[in-house]
């Protein structure tokens, strides 16, 4: 006869027997219930070794008095997804994978959460989980790939990161690398689990959550396979039934105030454009109205700090080693709001007070910036009357003032095929539409085709324009999420070969040099294109998503 307990309910029988199914006791059902909520899998580097990180986070929980009940949800590899297979499933897989954090924490009644998660759309898809949910909360992201660092061969020597290999493929096509190197850069620069070690959106959406309270201290830059980490994860899981013993949840760390202390964080050190869209979505979540232009207004007042691959040659353990978030925070306190909780017991001011550094060039101190503004800056004129984005941290200073004769191509697939062509030439602006939120559906990422246009010698003379996005890592000239977007009549839409283009990055205009009059009866005459997925998921997120300018978050 097992034990059980006195009080318990009879309405609870049927949970407890079904329970008892999956091999839980009635003293684990005695305990609080923390899901542990895993995006492992073995189709994604930085989520292949999170299945082994759960082990140590539920031996925390078990110690700390929880009962740990792990599921999992999606995850995919932007990178693995963005060379030439579907990619426009990646931005609304966020959207899923918010959902079904939802669904199973609501339906199950956790009393707390851990979510184990790395990479672009993972991270942010439980942020928005966490506060729709609003329980006791706290993230252990998966850590940072080690660098690849060649001892001999023809590339000795040399660091590589995974945005490198992007960019290999211009230099192969261009004729600065030979085939050996190529293969040597794809066959060994993957060399650990972990997310790729640059500034995309994977290391920036884990460095706003640390910024934001929400994991503990170096959880976003450690790497992924030290022991420190085993040490972290385990932490990790004693502090989550500290949470729930004080009765602290998630929305007492997301607010309106940590948002944007982590916008700051982000943009002083040149994080990813994508991020614009998480942080978006989030605040619309929460209640907010945050848009792009707000992301504008911050980055005016936030000095540039640090940059990294591959707007830099520093990587993402470097900036590890130079203290990582915590110091970057320190430097910047000044124009944090400090009155922000942490998942640590502590508000930022109380943790910011016992952090010491050394002085490493690759933080700067806020009396010497890199760059007077932060890494985004959002532009606007007769081409983009509601805003588009453009990572300025990450350009050529020659192209911060740019008029160039437009290239128009109607989807990513012409645009790759013509840069591999050699087809483009110093002085084109390419214009790649129909890739927004509605009109790809899913607003792919055009990551690839910008790697290839620097790796080909030609980012300091070539611009690249589109209703699509960008990999948090792109480097160039390259303007994204331009809104309206060409499907909902923008004037992106009307762009003919041949017209003018005019980029003023420090004046903040993007527009399209010929006559306003032309403009209007172009759009009169545009007749709007047949949607190319009208079924499936992608059918009914193309009907209810919302402009990238709020997130591109479903209406």
């Amino acid at each position: 006869m097992p034990n059980y307990d006195n009080n318990f309910s009879p309405l609870k029988a049927y949970e407890r027997a079904l329970y008892h199914g999956c091999g839980y006791s009635y003293e684990d059902l005695k305990k609080p219930r923390v899901a542990i909520v895993n995006s492992w899998n073995n189709i994604n580097p930085g989520h292949i070794h999170l299945r082994k990180l759960a082990e140590f986070v539920k031996e925390g929980i078990k110690e700390a008095g929880g009962t740990p009940l792990e599921f999992n949800t999606i995850a995919i590899c932007d990178g693995i997804a963005n060379s030439g297979n579907f990619s426009k499933y990646v931005l609304p897989s966020r959207e899923i994978i918010a959902a079904s954090v939802e669904c199973t924490i609501k339906a199950y009644n956790f009393d707390g959460m851990v979510m184990l998660c790395s990479c672009d759309k993972i991270i942010p898809g439980m942020l928005l989980a966490a506060a729709r949910c609003n329980i006791p909360t706290i993230f252990q992201t998966g850590g940072v790939m080690l660098p690849k660092i060649f001892q001999d061969g023809p590339l000795k020597g040399k660091t590589f990161v995974t945005s490198d290999i992007k960019e290999a493929i211009g230099r192969y096509n261009a004729g600065l690398i030979t085939k050996e190197e190529l293969f040597l850069i794809e066959s060994e620069t993957c060399c650990s689990p972990g997310a790729c070690n640059m500034m995309g959106t994977a290391n920036t959406m884990a460095c706003v959550v640390e910024a934001m309270g929400l994991s503990l201290p170096d959880c976003a830059t450690l790497s992924a396979i030290s022991h420190e980490r085993t040490k972290l994860c385990r932490d990790t899981g004693k502090t989550i039934m500290q949470l729930i013993e004080k009765g602290l949840k998630s929305l007492d760390f997301i607010t309106h105030d940590s948002i944007a202390n982590a916008i700051k964080v982000a943009l002083s050190f040149g994080g990813s454009s994508n991020m614009v869209l998480h942080l978006c979505a989030l605040s619309h979540e929460i209640g907010g109205n945050l848009t792009h232009f707000d992301f504008d207004r911050i980055s005016k007042s936030i000095p540039l700090l640090a940059k990294f691959k591959p707007a830099s040659d520093y990587n993402l353990s470097e900036f590890h080693e130079a203290g990582g978030v915590k110091v970057l925070m320190k430097k910047l306190s000044k124009l944090l709001n400090l009155s922000t909780k942490m998942v640590n017991g502590l508000n930022l001011k109380q943790y910011l007070e016992h952090i010491e550094y050394e002085d490493y060039q690759i933080i700067r101190n806020l009396e010497d910036p890199i760059a007077s503004e932060g890494g985004i800056a959002v532009l606007k004129g007769s081409l983009a009357p509601e805003g588009a984005i453009i990572k300025q941290s990450a350009i050529h200073p020659k192209m911060r003032h740019f008029k160039g004769f437009a290239k128009v191509f109607e989807c990513e697939e012409e645009i790759k095929d013509a840069l591999l062509s050699n087809k483009i030439k110093e002085g084109d602006v390419l214009v790649i539409r129909y890739e927004g939120p509605k009109g790809s559906p899913g607003m792919r990422e055009l990551s690839i085709p910008a790697a290839i246009l620097v790796g080909m010698g030609l980012g300091d003379s070539v611009a690249m324009i589109t209703d699509g996005r960008y990999s948090g890592a792109t480097k160039g000239p390259c303007i994204g999420h331009v809104c309206p977007e060409a499907i909902e009549g923008g004037p992106l839409a009307i762009v003919q070969n041949g017209d003018k283009i005019e980029i003023d990055i420090d004046n903040r205009k993007l527009d399209l040099l010929i006559p306003q009059t032309e403009i209007e009866n172009r759009l009169k005459m545009w007749k709007k294109p047949e949607i190319n997925i009208k079924t499936g998921y992608l059918g009914i997120y193309g009907k209810i998503v919302s402009s990238a300018k709020y997130g591109a978050y479903l209406q």
